[in-house]
């Protein structure tokens, strides 16, 4: 698709930039490819384990953004449809190289979790454990990011877009297409999980 150069006019709000794609405005298009290209490689990650085939899920999202822009409807947000995109892809990729794992019972007696009342309705915290602010040392990274990348797939892909990327579970919810309730249930496995392993270290530690 042969792209024009942008005219300089204000593309900043969300129609505006719809406009812009559709009248092919290779100025927007590549704020936009700088902009999400880096989550959207994070995501198509979640589902395949190779940085090359993530890459490839990435330039085929795009070019699938290209192809469909005229048939967006507008009834999510473009950043929202943009991701969705990724995410079609990247299951179907993930699912030909068979590396999708089957969704996991949410029911399930050897999964580790804490009590619910530690959590508020959308999954965060209510009481935040203690001490968060070392979560951002190395090590602890180190402990983070294994428990998050051993996860089931679903777990996997819902704490990283929240806690990792700050999605809200509405987006999270309309990118993965699961429901409210599955987006909750997932995110609070995958934060057990993940404080499970957090006081563990810290008790090895001291």
């Amino acid at each position: 698709m042969a792209l024009a150069r942008t005219s300089g006019e204000d593309t900043t709000g969300e129609g505006a930039l719809v406009a812009a794609l559709r009248a092919a405005d290779e100025g927007v298009f590549r704020m936009l490819v700088e902009r999400h290209t880096p989550a959207m490689r994070r995501l198509a990650l979640t589902f395949v384990r190779s940085q090359a085939v993530a890459d490839e899920v990435v330039q085929e999202a795009w070019l699938g953004v290209l192809r469909g822009i005229d048939r967006f409807e507008e009834r999510s947000s473009l950043k929202t449809w943009i991701f969705r995109i990724v995410a079609n892809v990247a299951r179907t990729r993930g699912v030909r190289e068979s590396r999708s794992a089957p969704f996991s019972s949410f029911a399930s007696a050897d999964e580790p979790s804490v009590d619910p009342d530690r959590f508020q309705r959308d999954g965060a915290w209510a009481s935040p454990p203690e001490p968060w602010e070392r979560l951002e040392a190395a090590e602890m990274r180190r402990v983070i990011d294994a428990t998050i990348e051993a996860l089931p797939l679903q777990q996997r892909q819902v704490i990283s877009l929240r806690d990792l990327e700050g999605w809200g579970a509405d987006e999270v919810c309309a990118v993965l297409e699961i429901s409210e309730g599955n987006e909750r249930v997932l995110l609070h496995r995958a934060r057990s999980k993940v404080r499970a392993a957090v006081e563990e270290h810290e008790r090895g530690a001291t």
